[in-house]
């Protein structure tokens, strides 16, 4: 079997909401919509591999100019000969970033098809440790009012998550005291059995996080995600160490040699790796390995339908990210999901990773 073509389609989705976390600047409240990429790997025998990443034309421009030709008449079997190939091309540019996410949405497809030739899905050739992963509801950004925020959050809860998470950090840290209001209406709000996390999107110093730590001990969050700059790991492993609170991070590392960097010292007790930056599947699988030999759990961030196989099979698995914003657009962008029930998740038993795009989505909201 041979690569025959590579396509990318950039889709508009006008209905995505705008967001805000504590790192980022205020979003224009009358404008709306998100772009994403579909990626689909063409071969000589007829099948295809699909993923999916959230970014806009130019990576679309890295995959058809610097990536696409590396990879056309080459085995798509051969997953770690072909991320080898892409990660030696991007190494005067790309060895962080917008490249890499390129390689990550590559790589995925490359795996789906590998499912998909051998017809299985993806967990079940990596071989499976579970038969259903943990999950929680994941939003609760720093544009929303307290009401909203209160209603998002007790909505996950509804639905039967019994886990959440919500930001803190607002506005770059500078409004500490709205941070604590509202972490305190969400925890009034769903009770002491619903466990809580809480992400500060790189918003505090260090000293700043640890004082905010104390606090947050009071209202039993279970834990503290990117309490600093996620460039910042001496700071990383001050707030760690003077918290009872487990430090979450990983969610802007990349590759197998920054998570090494981040583990030995000492920055992660919770190791976040996103499929869509880190390398795809093939070095998902290898930080998700490290952190293990470090006895540490892996709660990867975001992407949920495209983690969902790898995190099938990882033992040291901790829980899984859906989005709230990513669950809305699930309708648009594909024909159908897997259903989260009590908390608890299983892909479909399809080749590969199991998704299918939304040919409407395609045919009438290509940019």
């Amino acid at each position: 079997m041979k690569i025959t073509d590579i396509k990318t389609h950039l889709i508009f989705n006008p209905s995505s909401k705008p967001f805000q976390d504590a790192t980022m600047f205020p979003p224009d409240p009358n404008k709306t919509g998100r772009h994403c990429v579909f990626i689909e790997i063409e071969t000589d025998k007829g099948l295809k591999g699909f993923s999916y990443i959230n970014a806009g034309r130019a990576l679309t421009n890295i995959i058809q100019d610097d990536l696409k030709e590396l990879l056309l008449d080459e085995d798509p079997i051969k997953t770690e000969k072909l991320w080898d190939k892409m990660f030696w091309a991007v190494r005067g540019y790309g060895r962080k970033g917008l490249a890499f996410q390129a390689i990550s949405a590559i790589d995925i497809a490359l795996w789906d098809l590998k499912g998909k030739a051998f017809g299985v899905p993806l967990y079940k050739i990596f071989g499976a440790y579970q038969d259903s992963v943990p999950c929680y509801g994941s939003g609760g950004w720093t544009n929303f009012s307290i009401e909203e925020l209160v209603e998002e959050q007790v909505s996950y809860v509804e639905q039967g998550f019994p886990r959440i998470k919500m930001k803190v950090g607002k506005d770059f840290g500078a409004s500490e005291e709205e941070d604590l209001k509202r972490l305190e209406a969400v925890r009034n709000a769903v009770g002491k059995n619903t466990t809580i996390f809480v992400d500060a999107n790189n918003g505090y110093y260090a000293k700043q996080a640890i004082k905010m730590s104390k606090f947050f001990e009071k209202y039993d969050v279970s834990w503290f995600e990117e309490p600093v700059l996620a460039d910042d790991i001496e700071g990383l492993k001050e707030v760690s160490k003077a918290t009872i609170i487990p430090v979450a991070t990983g969610e802007h590392e990349y590759t197998k040699y920054g998570f090494k960097d981040l583990i030995t010292r000492g920055g992660a007790d919770i190791v976040q790796p996103d499929i869509g930056r880190v390398g795809g599947v093939t070095e998902w699988m290898k930080v998700a390995h490290i952190a293990h030999s470090f006895n540490l759990p892996v709660a990867p961030h975001a992407y949920s339908l495209l983690h969902l196989h790898c995190c099938m099979a990882t033992p040291n698995l901790k829980v899984v990210e859906i989005l709230g914003a990513e669950m809305d657009s699930w309708p648009f962008l594909f024909k159908d999901v897997p259903e989260v029930i009590k908390g608890q998740w299983k892909p479909f038993d399809k080749p590969g990773i199991g998704l299918e795009p939304n040919p409407d989505a395609i045919k009438n909201h290509s940019a």
